[in-house]
C-alpha cells in the first residue's frame, strides 16, 4: 500500500491500512522460538491513535509468561554465549536481511501503533537494522588484554556475557530502542527477554517473529503486556542477569529498586528537559529551525526533545519571530500520507497529560504564542492530535520548564550572559541532551564542557547516531547506549592470573 493510494479521508486510510497490516498477523509472545499465547489466555487491544480504533489484539502476559521466557533464555544462554562474535554476526546478519525485506511491513505497524508519520517509521526501521549490524561488527573487534604484571605471571582479561538480559522497551521509538538494546545484548553473547510497551508492541513482536528458523530457539524472547503485570516480574526475576530500561524517572527508580534485590546491573535511559542555548552571535534562522525540529519531531515524544530554548536577551525578539515561522513547517496530518510532519500523540493519557501541562503554563503566567489545543480541522477530531505549542516568557523555575511534558510544547526562556545561560541550562534534575547555537568555536567548546548533559550538539539537534554514545547525567540515567562502549554494559570483565614456573632448562 503506497503513499499514493491514500485518500483525503483519514478514517478510510487507516481502516484499509489496519486491514493490510494485520492480515494473517497474530501477536502473541515469542518464547523459545515459537509464538506463544498467554498462560491464562488473556489479551488486550492496541489502538491506532490517529482514529482511536483498535488495530489488533495482543497477548497479555504475566509472571508465568515471564518465567517461561526467562527459562527459555537461560537454557539457550550457555550455547549462545559460547559462540564466537563472528558466528553471532552471521546469525544476526541473516536475520537483518529478512528484516530489510519486511521493512515496509514493520514501518506500517509502527506508524499505526505509535501515530508517527510513515516516512519517519521507515527511517527508524532502517536505523534499528543499522544498530543490530553495527553491534555485531564491532563485537568482532572486541578483545581481552594482556597486563604486564611481571616476569613470573601471565595476566590477561576476558570479557564474558552476563547471561540473560531483560529489556524493558518504550513506546515512543519501539523498533529503534529494540535495536539499541537488544542488538548490543545479542552481539555481546547474551540471550534476551524483551518486554515491549503495551502502547506499541507490534513492530518489535513482528520483528522477532521474523527471526524464526534463523536465531537459535530461546536466544530472543518477547513477553507482551502491562508494566505492573509483565515488566515488574521481569525486573524482579532472579533468572535475569542484566536489566536495561528506557522510560520515565519514577518507573526507572522502581526498576532499579527491583534490580537491587538481586544486585542485578542496570542500564537506565530516563527523562529529559533538554536545553538549546542560543547565543547572540548564532545564525538565528538556523537556530530556530533546528530547535523547532528538536521539539516537534515525533510530536515532542522524545526523551531528548529540545523542550527548553534559552535565548540571549539581545536576540530574543528576532529568535521568536524566526521560531514561529519555523513552526509553520510542523502541523498535524495523517501519518500515512506523504509529507506529514506531525502525527497524533500516541495514546489518550498522553494527550490528557499534554493538555494539563498547557493549562499549567497558562496559570503560571507564561505567554502562549501559538497552539495550546487540538487542531480545529474536524478530520482529526477522533484522534489524539495536538497543535505545535509555543510559550514565551517562561520562568525556568516553573513547572513547564522543570517537568517533562513529552509533547509538542516549547518553552522559551531569556538569559543575559554566559554564566546565567549555563546556570539555567543545568538548573533541572535531568541531564540527557542539550544544544548550543553559536558561531564562536571557543564558546561552543566552553559551553560543551560546562553543560551537565550526556550529549551536547553544536548548531544541530538530535545529533546522535550509530557509534555515538548516548545516555544521561543526573536523573536522566545510568550507562551509555548506541556505541562501542555499550558492549561493556553487557559483559563482565574477568582477570586471569597465571603463575609461571622458572624455565626448566
Amino acid at each position: 500500500m503506497s503513499d499514493q493510494t491514500y485518500t483525503d479521508d483519514i478514517r478510510t486510510n487507516h481502516e484499509r491500512a489496519i486491514g493490510t497490516a494485520t492480515e494473517d498477523l497474530t501477536v502473541d509472545h515469542w518464547i523459545g522460538g515459537s509464538s506463544t499465547p498467554s498462560a491464562d489466555g488473556e489479551r488486550f487491544s492496541t489502538v491506532d491513535p490517529a482514529v482511536a480504533e483498535p488495530i489488533t489484539e495482543v497477548a497479555r502476559g504475566g509472571s508465568a509468561d515471564v518465567d517461561a521466557a526467562v527459562e527459555a533464555a537461560g537454557e539457550a544462554a550457555e550455547e549462545w554465549g559460547a559462540t564466537t562474535p563472528g558466528e553471532r554476526e552471521e546469525y544476526v546478519r541473516e536475520w537483518t536481511a529478512v528484516l530489510q525485506e519486511h521493512a515496509d511491513e514493520l514501518a506500517l505497524l509502527e506508524s499505526l501503533d505509535t501515530g508517527k508519520p510513515l516516512a519517519y517509521a521507515r527511517d527508524e526501521v532502517g536505523s534499528a537494522i543499522d544498530f543490530f549490524e553495527y553491534y555485531v561488527s564491532v563485537a568482532r573487534a572486541e578483545a581481552g588484554s594482556h597486563i604486564p604484571h611481571g616476569q613470573d605471571n601471565h595476566v590477561y582479561t576476558r570479557h564474558e556475557p552476563y547471561g540473560v538480559a531483560g529489556q524493558i522497551l518504550p513506546w515512543n521509538y519501539p523498533i529503534v530502542l529494540f535495536g539499541w538494546k537488544t542488538g548490543a545484548a545479542l552481539a555481546a553473547g547474551n540471550t534476551a527477554v524483551c518486554k515491549p510497551s503495551e502502547e506499541a508492541p507490534l513492530s518489535i513482536t513482528r520483528a522477532v517473529q521474523l527471526s524464526a528458523d534463523i536465531l537459535p530457539d530461546g536466544v530472543l524472547n518477547v513477553v507482551n503486556g502491562y508494566g505492573e503485570e509483565a515488566g515488574a516480574p521481569l525486573s524482579q526475576h532472579t533468572g535475569v542477569d542484566k536489566l536495561s530500561f528506557t522510560g520515565s524517572v519514577p518507573v526507572g527508580q522502581e526498576v532499579m529498586r527491583a534490580a537491587a534485590e538481586g544486585v542485578t546491573p542496570v542500564t537506565l535511559e530516563l527523562g529529559g528537559k533538554s536545553p538549546y542555548v542560543v547565543f547572540p552571535d548564532a545564525d538565528i534562522q538556523q537556530a530556530a529551525e533546528t530547535s523547532a525540529a528538536g521539539i516537534f519531531y515525533n510530536t515532542g515524544q522524545s526523551c531528548d526533545a529540545c523542550s527548553r530554548v534559552l535565548v540571549h536577551e539581545e536576540v530574543h525578539g528576532e529568535f521568536v519571530d524566526a521560531f514561529l515561522a519555523a513552526t509553520e513547517d510542523w502541523e498535524s496530518g495523517d501519518p500515512l500520507v506523504a509529507g506529514t510532519t506531525m502525527g497524533p500523540l500516541t495514546f489518550e493519557e498522553q494527550y490528557e497529560k499534554v493538555t494539563n501541562y498547557v493549562d499549567v503554563g497558562r496559570e503560571e503566567g507564561a505567554e502562549l504564542l501559538r497552539g495550546g489545543s487540538a487542531p480545529e480541522d474536524e478530520a482529526f477530531a477522533d484522534g489524539w492530535f495536538y497543535e505545535p505549542t509555543v510559550f514565551d516568557g517562561v520562568d525556568n523555575d516553573s513547572r513547564i520548564a522543570q517537568e517533562e511534558i513529552f509533547g509538542p510544547v516549547q518553552c522559551i526562556v531569556t538569559f543575559s550572559d554566559y554564566e546565567e545561560a549555563i546556570e539555567l541550562a543545568n538548573d533541572v534534575q535531568y541531564g540527557l541532551a542539550s544544544g548550543v547555537a553559536t558561531t564562536d568555536a571557543s564558546l561552543a567548546h566552553r559551553a560543551a564542557a560546562d553543560i551537565e548533559a550526556g550529549s551536547v550538539w553544536i548548531n544541530e539537534y538530535h545529533g546522535g547516531g550509530v557509534g555515538i554514545p548516548f545516555g544521561g547525567y543526573k536523573a536522566s540515567g545510568i550507562g551509555r547506549e548506541c556505541a562501542r562502549e555499550t558492549l561493556s554494559e553487557y559483559t563482565q570483565t574477568k582477570a586471569v592470573n597465571v603463575a609461571l614456573d622458572d624455565p626448566p632448562y
